[in-house]
């Protein structure tokens, strides 16, 4: 599982140093990841497998399903396969690089099965501007959580 959140760097050339913890755990999948974006607001990196899966229930659905095309326009147009190099570096994309703003000091959270990367000031804005309500609280005590 991949949980907790480093703080990483987005070097000059687009490439984010995966934090060890969560190289470990990714390489468990191999080295291919997709990167991509729904809103283009921060980078989701998902092991290939992961991806696939997704992939699998998308491709039972209608071509004409509206949600569907939203989802795969919008992810494909952030979206690359990127391979870790040897040094545990990916490449962000330029289109999503530049969109999230992705430079310097970034945010890589675990999202259980898949990774987040935050600009570090924007997800502390986006963090103030959303914060945990009473309906959350709800919602996740029904869970039992």
């Amino acid at each position: 599982m991949l949980r907790g959140n480093y703080l990483a760097t987005v070097d000059e050339k687009g490439r984010l140093k995966i934090p060890a913890d969560f190289l470990a755990e990714l390489r468990k999948s191999g080295t291919k990841f997709y990167i991509t974006s729904t809103k283009g607001d921060r980078a989701t990196i998902y092991p290939i497998k992961a991806w696939e899966e997704i992939e699998k229930k998308l491709a039972k659905l209608s071509t004409h399903h509206a949600a569907k095309q939203k989802f795969l326009s919008r992810t494909n147009y952030y979206g690359q396969v990127v391979e870790v190099d040897g040094s545990g570096r990916i490449l962000i994309p330029p289109v999503l690089r530049e969109s999230a703003e992705m430079k310097g000091e970034v945010d890589v959270q675990g999202q259980l099965t898949f990774l987040e990367v935050w600009n570090h000031s924007r997800f502390l804005d986006q963090m103030s501007r959303n914060p945990m309500t009473a309906e959350d609280e709800k919602a996740l005590d029904d869970l039992g959580i």
